[in-house]
């Protein structure tokens, strides 16, 4: 097989034909500023505000709750500090977990340095916060609680109903990075009771550099902007809006929504057959996460004796792009903060490898991946010394 077979696609996927199809005419004909009160900018606009209604009916939000935004990172940030700066000084803590996006990790580590508290809650070995934590962790200066919708690495699912009630029953405000989520399972922010949001285009099949923030219409107080100057987006994100992308975003919410249950159930068929297979070719192998409750395109699994970086390299070079869960150096090799935070043991743990799947996986990619990997695992554990002494 000499084609790539992608198994990456929580780190990006490719743009959805439709989508594209949708973007073309706001790069070369219907290139109008929405800002503009011409006619070309008004089109531009009209298109912007139809995104803006297929993504908040993806998420069950009122249009008016939407502020596109250039991708994850930044709603995160916006969510965070945003909401944080309109305390004006008052004294504040955080709440989030250890096995957050760095998007968040590092927005919460950031704001400590200007004086905010922040708890950090432990997982289990599901990768899972305990809720009894959550509402234990909770004090009089409590004012935000950002935890993930679904962990990137593993797929596993929080229990986003649950910690959006004690957020709201608390009166504490609740933003969840939902970017491996949207467009994956249902979610519905009026039911989950949340305040906050973020999207990620790319994720769901639409272009790298977009994604939205929803934000509760009477949530109090508003975020504050992080980018000032002009009045769009009612008056929350200064700047031109990237129509071309924002159309291409509004396409992928639509289709997302559209075929929702049915993606799910196909990408979690193939998951399974890759999983069985190489649990039935390869012993020493250990899935991590909750399996019961994870996104259905995703597997991380831990290669005993192995180094995932070197495996990853190896089925590369066999057409296999896949993701590492360790960072090596020459001196040593670290685990994901995610797997860390688990307590999956070291020697497991550096041999670890995501697999991702998504749109245009087939079986027959699927039965190449079973077939390659039992290969470079054997000549992988013949070169390691952990594995001659096992």
């Amino acid at each position: 097989m000499t084609k790539k077979i992608y198994l990456d696609y929580n780190a990006t996927g490719p743009v959805l034909p439709e989508v594209l199809e949708a973007m073309l005419a706001y790069f070369t004909v219907e290139y109008g500023n929405p800002s503009s009160v011409h006619s070309l900018g008004q089109e531009a606009m009209e298109a912007v505000e139809d995104a803006r209604e297929k993504v908040a009916d993806l998420i069950g939000a009122d249009p008016n709750e939407i502020i596109f935004t250039s991708g994850g990172s930044e709603s995160d940030n916006f969510a965070i500090k945003g909401f944080i700066g309109s305390l004006k000084g008052k004294k504040a803590h955080v709440i989030t977990s250890a096995v957050e996006h760095k998007a968040v990790l590092e927005t919460v580590h950031f704001l400590e340095e200007s004086g905010v508290e922040a708890t950090y809650l432990d997982v289990d070995k599901k990768g899972k916060i305990a809720i009894d934590d959550l509402e234990s962790a909770i004090i009089a200066d409590t004012r935000l609680i950002t935890i993930m919708y679904a962990n990137n690495e593993t797929g596993t699912i929080f229990d986003i109903p649950s910690i959006g009630k004690i957020a709201r029953d608390r009166g504490i405000a609740f933003h969840t990075d939902a970017v491996q989520a949207v467009g994956k399972i249902p979610v519905n922010v009026k039911v989950d009771k949340i305040d906050m949001l973020s999207i990620a285009g790319h994720k769901m099949g639409a272009p790298k550099g977009v994604g939205a923030l929803y934000i509760k219409s009477d949530l109090n107080p508003r975020p504050i902007p992080l980018i000032h100057g002009g009045k769009h987006e009612f008056n929350m994100r200064a700047g031109t809006i990237n129509v071309p992308s924002v159309v291409g975003l509004g396409v992928a919410a639509e289709i997302a929504k559209n075929e929702l249950k049915e993606k799910g159930k196909r990408l979690k068929k193939l998951r399974d057959r890759l999983e069985a297979g190489i649990l039935e070719r390869i012993d020493n192998v250990r899935i991590n996460g909750d399996v019961e409750n994870r996104l259905s395109n995703t597997s991380n699994m831990s290669f005993a004796y192995v180094e995932g970086e070197s495996l990853m390299i190896d089925l590369d070079i066999h057409g296999i792009c896949v993701s590492s869960g360790s960072a090596c150096s020459s001196e040593d090799i670290t685990l994901s903060h995610v797997l860390e935070a688990m307590g999956v043991d070291r020697v497991i743990g550096q041999g670890t490898i995501r697999f991702s799947l998504g749109y245009g996986n087939t079986e027959e990619e699927i039965d190449y991946v079973i077939e390659t990997i039992p290969k470079i695992i054997k000549r992988l554990r013949e070169l390691s010394p952990l594995y001659k002494e096992g």
